[in-house]
C-alpha cells in the first residue's frame, strides 16, 4: 500500500484529503496539535480499512517531524507528503502596521520552515518511492494582495517558492503548491470571524487534488478551482 503523510490532518482540507485517501487503500501518518480530535480523526479514517497512525505535535518540532517521517518509514516509505499545517500569525488578521512579529515569526515557522524541514527529513523515502510526491497547501493570499493578509501570505509565497525550487532540484519527485481555494475551515473562521459568507466545504476540493494524484502532471503551481473545471 502507498503510504501518505498529513499535517494539520485532524480537521478541515487535512481530514477531507486523509479520508478520499484512505478509501484508495493509502496507509496515513497524520499529524495535529490537539490530541484529542486527531484520534477521533484516525479512527473514523482507519474505518476504511487501512493503517492509520496519528501522532499529534507540533510541525515546528524537528523531534516530531522525524518521528512522523520514521512511522511512515515503518508503513513501508513516504509515497506522499502533505503540507497542510497552517498558522495564520494574528487572529483575527490584522494589517502589517499592527502584526506583531513575533506572530510572522509564528507563520513562517509553520507554513514555510517546518514545510521544508519535514521534505529534507522525508527526501531519502520520497526519492524512493518510485513516484514520490509533494504537496504544499498554498493559498491565493500568496500571489494577491488582500488587505490584513500580509503576513500569511507572505509565508505562503516564500512556500510557493521553496515548492518550485525543490521541483526543479528532483526532477524525479513530483512537487505541486496547490491552492485550493476558499473553504468553510476553521482557519478561515478565525482569520475573519465576522465574515458569514457560504463557502465550500473542504472536501468539496478534494477532487482536484486527485486528479493530481491520478494524472501526475509536472511539477508546478496548481488551483484547485481550475482543476475542478478541468483546466490545468
Amino acid at each position: 500500500m502507498p503510504v501518505a503523510i498529513i499535517t494539520g490532518a485532524s480537521k478541515g482540507l487535512g481530514r477531507a484529503l486523509a479520508e478520499a485517501l484512505a478509501a484508495r487503500g493509502w496507509d496515513l501518518v497524520l499529524d495535529a496539535r490537539t490530541e484529542g480530535v486527531l484520534k477521533e480523526t484516525a479512527a473514523a479514517v482507519s474505518a476504511h480499512g487501512t493503517r492509520v497512525e496519528a501522532l499529534p505535535g507540533d510541525v515546528t518540532d524537528a523531534g516530531h517531524r522525524a518521528a512522523l517521517v520514521a512511522t511512515a518509514w515503518k508503513l513501508g516509505g513516504v509515497d506522499l507528503l502533505v503540507h497542510n499545517a497552517s498558522a495564520l500569525g494574528a487572529e483575527p488578521l490584522v494589517r502589517l502596521e499592527e502584526l506583531p512579529l513575533e506572530g510572522l515569526r509564528r507563520a513562517l515557522e509553520v507554513n514555510t520552515v517546518a514545510a521544508l524541514g519535514l521534505v529534507q527529513e522525508a527526501l531519502p523515502l520520497l526519492r524512493a518511492s518510485g513516484a514520490g510526491t509533494v504537496v504544499m497547501v498554498s493559498s491565493d493570499a500568496a500571489v494577491e494582495a488582500y488587505e490584513t493578509w500580509g503576513g500569511y501570505g507572505a509565508s505562503k509565497a516564500a512556500l510557493d517558492h521553496l515548492a518550485a525550487v525543490l521541483g526543479a532540484e528532483e526532477p524525479g519527485l513530483r512537487v505541486w503548491a496547490v491552492d485550493p481555494g476558499d473553504m468553510a475551515t476553521d482557519l478561515y473562521a478565525a482569520a475573519v470571524p465576522d465574515d458569514d459568507g457560504r463557502r465550500p466545504a473542504p472536501h468539496s476540493v478534494v477532487p482536484a487534488f486527485l486528479r493530481l494524484l491520478d494524472e501526475r502532471p509536472v511539477s508546478g503551481r496548481y488551483g484547485a478551482p481550475a482543476l475542478l473545471a478541468g483546466r490545468r
